[in-house]
């Protein structure tokens, strides 16, 4: 693996999603296209277009109709949808984007977003939908879902870039809403799944090395910004607290608990399967409750906002 591949971008030495979302400062400056083209591809994919090995394969108890299916399926598609839908945000900050290095970074995520849709609804083919079925398995599985929740945050989230063309606005939501609070989920995604479905849990891994430089340059722009406009900063308090207001509002913790419930009937079913493998250092995934799991997601959500909130001067949010 070539050497200019930076540590946060290769697949053994990135640290967790929730780690690095955390502690690493990136700025559109250096991790603009021509950081992209030698990181990503090269480095994150390494020549894995649909983001994990072509032997890695889900366990047949995955495969086979059941609860680890339904909660695999369920949760694939509506990423899918969310990453289809961050894709087309991003399209506007692009044409908002305040300089080249931003325009280049925000372009390059557009890109990340796009390939995130694309390898999970493709992993859908390996848990048994046909490809002629798929558009109608992701409708199936996620439509709910995706107006319950997903609508209401795009809608939000358009306001501000589409409506009222505000860029620093725009990266505040993607950032601290939507990113922000989805991220910590998918960390226990790709643990949880590690051993039930190892390329369900490469695709998660490699999206969070790439969701570690997307809130990682965020929050650097929110920052920068606020440094040099310090008057901005009640009007991003006030769109951060209206943002959490709508996440209180919607059904959010309703569908991780419906999946985690059928992620443990998975468990009580095939978790012989499991042995000794940790969820997180000092707990074996199969002794774990549905409880405890969202409320695992939730405290690293929180730790992770309250980190980068500090970091961009916006504590007070908290």
């Amino acid at each position: 693996m070539p050497d200019s591949i930076p540590a946060e971008a290769d697949w053994e030495r990135a640290p967790s999603l929730v780690d690095g979302a955390m502690t690493l400062e990136l700025s559109p400056a250096t991790c603009n296209l021509q950081y992209w083209l030698a990181a990503v591809p090269q480095g994150t994919l390494r020549g894995q277009i649909l983001g994990h090995p072509q032997d890695a394969r889900p366990l047949d108890a995955v495969r086979a109709p059941g609860p680890l299916n339904q909660a695999l399926t369920q949760e694939l598609a509506f990423r899918s949808i969310a990453e289809e839908k961050a894709t087309r945000a991003i399209a506007h900050m692009v044409a908002l984007a305040p300089d080249t290095d931003t325009l280049e970074f925000y372009s390059t995520q557009l890109l990340d977003e796009a390939r995130h849709a694309m390898v999970f609804r493709s992993h859908l083919l390996q848990l048994g939908v046909k490809q002629g079925d798929l558009a109608e398995a992701v409708e199936r599985l996620a439509g709910q879902d995706r107006d319950r929740v997903l609508v209401p945050l795009e809608d939000f989230g358009l306001h501000v870039l589409r409506d009222n063309h505000d860029f620093i606005g725009g990266v505040l939501v993607l950032t601290i809403l939507v990113e922000g609070v989805l991220a910590p989920a998918a960390e226990l995604s790709e643990r949880k799944w590690r051993i039930f479905d190892p390329a369900a849990a490469d695709i998660e891994r490699g999206a969070g090395i790439d969701e570690i430089r997307h809130l990682s340059v965020g929050s650097s722009i929110v920052r920068s910004h606020l440094l040099a406009h310090p008057e901005d900063k009640p009007r991003a308090l006030e769109l951060i607290q209206q943002g959490y207001a709508l996440w209180e509002k919607l059904p959010s913790t309703e569908l991780v608990r419906r999946r985690e419930d059928l992620f443990q009937q998975g468990i009580e079913e095939h978790g012989h399967l499991l042995g000794d493998y940790e969820a997180w250092p000092g707990r074996r995934l199969v002794d774990t409750t549905a409880e405890e799991r969202v409320a695992t997601g939730h405290a690293w959500a929180e730790r992770m906002q309250r980190a980068r909130l500090r970091y961009m001067g916006l504590e007070e949010a908290t």
